[in-house]
Formats: structure tokens, C-alpha cells, sequence
């Protein structure tokens, strides 16, 4: 069977890749986590990292969610992507949350260094499993299945 790979969507243009800020911005958090955290100021550092990272993962779910998002459009075209979205927005919800408690603990001197820097490491992947998920979505629909040829 033979199915052809649906068209690309009219938004292409606006496709969901992140803007210009965004992969720096997770490469400036990782280097702030690298560092000892027995620098000065490791925490402030720590807070400005994650504020862009914020920001630019809130401007991805704006492009990306919505009647007007990337994601209505890709399931108006490929209805059989349809768990790869909501799996994707579910994502949205989670991995902001995970900024916002970051943003919080990494404020209150009692929580230890170590948990911070967990808490970041866990992020961080998660980040990245997401952008993954995102991409994998995305050959998913603009593929040609070529399937058997009998």
C-alpha cells in the first residue's frame, strides 16, 4: 500500500521550531548548572538562566497550541496524529510547571544546591525528550510511507 505524505502545512513558515533564543537559552542553564555551587551567586545565576528559558518555551506553546496553533493545522491535515499532539501538549503543561517550581525552590536558601541541580537535570531532559517527541511528530507527517510494494 502505498499513502502519500500530507501536505505540508500553509503555516510552514511558522512551523514550531523555537526562536533564535531558545537552544542557547537551555545551553545557558546547563552551563550555570555546571558550574560549583559554591560560587557566589550560583542562585542568582541559576534565576537569570531560567527566566529566558521561560519565556521561550511559553512563546513555543503559543505558536504551537490554539485553533490557530501549528498543532490545528497538522491534525486538520493528518488526523492519525492526533495522541503524538495531545502527548505533545500534555508535555506543555508539565515542563512549564517544572520551570515554575524550579523557579521557586532555586529562590528559598533552604533547599539544598544538590536538589536544585536535580531538579534542573530532570528539566533539562525533559526539555529535550520534548523537542525530540516535536521533530520525531513532525518526519512523522511529512513522510512518504511507501509500506509493502506487492
Amino acid at each position: 500500500m502505498v499513502t502519500n505524505p500530507i501536505q505540508q502545512p500553509s503555516t510552514v513558515t511558522a512551523v514550531p521550531s523555537p526562536r533564535p533564543g531558545v537552544p542557547g537559552d537551555v545551553r545557558a542553564l546547563a552551563r550555570a548548572l555546571a558550574t560549583a555551587p559554591a560560587e557566589p551567586r550560583w542562585r542568582e545565576h541559576l534565576i537569570g538562566r531560567l527566566g529566558p528559558v521561560r519565556r521561550g518555551f511559553a512563546e513555543h506553546v503559543r505558536v504551537t497550541e490554539g485553533p490557530a496553533g501549528f498543532y490545528a493545522e497538522l491534525l486538520h491535515q493528518a488526523p492519525r496524529l492526533d495522541r503524538g499532539v495531545r502527548l505533545l501538549a500534555g508535555e506543555h503543561v508539565a515542563i512549564a510547571a517544572a520551570i515554575a517550581a524550579l523557579q521557586h525552590a532555586v529562590r528559598l536558601p533552604a533547599v539544598p544546591a544538590e536538589e536544585l541541580r536535580e531538579q534542573a537535570r530532570n528539566l533539562l531532559r525533559a526539555l529535550d525528550r520534548h523537542r525530540q517527541r516535536g521533530a520525531d511528530l513532525l518526519w512523522e507527517a511529512y513522510q512518504a510511507d511507501l509500506g509493502g510494494e506487492d
